[in-house]
């Protein structure tokens, strides 16, 4: 029987504590003992950490600050209304006062000892100062090498750093149904794993038809996890989530991310510019 059909034998079950699979598909996959058992007893249910362990210490935190001139004070720049202000014995605030907007999302290392992270280009555009946060807690500065807004991908560059050699798949074979998992720090919650399937290939959506097919999947992507990888169950990268679509920017099940093939293409053309 070929891999494929083997695991087309899988049946997810929804239980309290989690999604826990019936039957293996994958070596490696490592069984747990659960609850009540014998010493040595091991239950037949797999867990996907070995497999995480591969990929989630290369997953990081995106933390983008811009300083923005505060309009509503622009009107006390006029001279005639400060003078007038200033007769009355009226106090005249600072016209220049400046606001802070924050935005936050995940990125990936793609290439430790030079410093390489990939993230979304919508995250990091026209911002004033970017740290990235590793899964550690160590955070660095970190400059803009490029961005290429047709894929939303972003090259950023900190300091090197050690992280796992990342395995990229091929978004080429993918098909509706198969198991994928998203990676990131969604609400700035932290680090956090979702599951799901994927559940279209080549879709073009109208609210980010610039970006090409895309892969959609129903594994939960919120606010903060732009950027962060879609992983399959062999461990390897396979797409870098974009978007997500529902009311007031929460999950609904609908989210989607960048294949892999175009990120990778997207952050070559980003290195070779002059």
């Amino acid at each position: 029987m070929a891999r494929r059909d083997r695991c087309a034998l899988i049946r997810w079950i929804s239980v309290p504590a989690g999604l826990l699979l019936a039957a293996g598909c994958s070596q490696s996959m490592a069984p747990s003992q659960g609850a009540g058992m014998h010493p040595g007893q091991v239950a037949a249910y797999p867990s996907m950490a070995p497999v995480l362990r591969k990929v989630t210490p290369a997953v990081v935190t995106i933390t983008s600050v811009s300083d923005i001139a505060d309009a509503r004070h622009a009107v006390l720049d006029d001279p005639d209304l400060r003078r007038f202000l200033d007769r009355s014995g009226v106090a005249v605030p600072d016209g220049s006062r400046t606001l802070r907007r924050q935005r936050a999302g995940s990125g990936l290392i793609w290439d430790g000892p030079r410093g390489l992270v990939l993230t979304n280009a919508h995250l990091v555009r026209g911002t004033d100062r970017i740290l990235v946060t590793l899964q550690d807690g160590q955070a660095h500065a970190a400059e803009v090498v490029g961005l290429a807004a047709d894929a939303d991908i972003a090259v950023l560059r900190i300091v090197p750093v050690e992280a796992p050699r990342l395995r990229l798949g091929t978004s080429e074979r993918l098909e509706v149904g198969d198991f994928v998992m998203v990676a990131g720090n969604p609400f700035g919650i932290g680090q956090s794993v979702t599951s799901g399937i994927v559940s279209a290939v080549g879709r073009v959506h109208r609210e980010a038809a610039g970006l090409g097919p895309l892969i959609q999947t129903d594994a939960s992507i919120n606010p903060g996890n732009s950027g962060g990888p879609l992983i399959n169950m062999a461990g390897e990268v396979i797409g870098i989530t974009t978007a997500l679509v529902g009311p007031d920017a929460g999950n609904v099940g609908i989210g989607f991310a960048v294949p892999i093939e175009r990120a990778e293409q997207a952050l070559r053309e980003i290195l070779q510019r002059p």
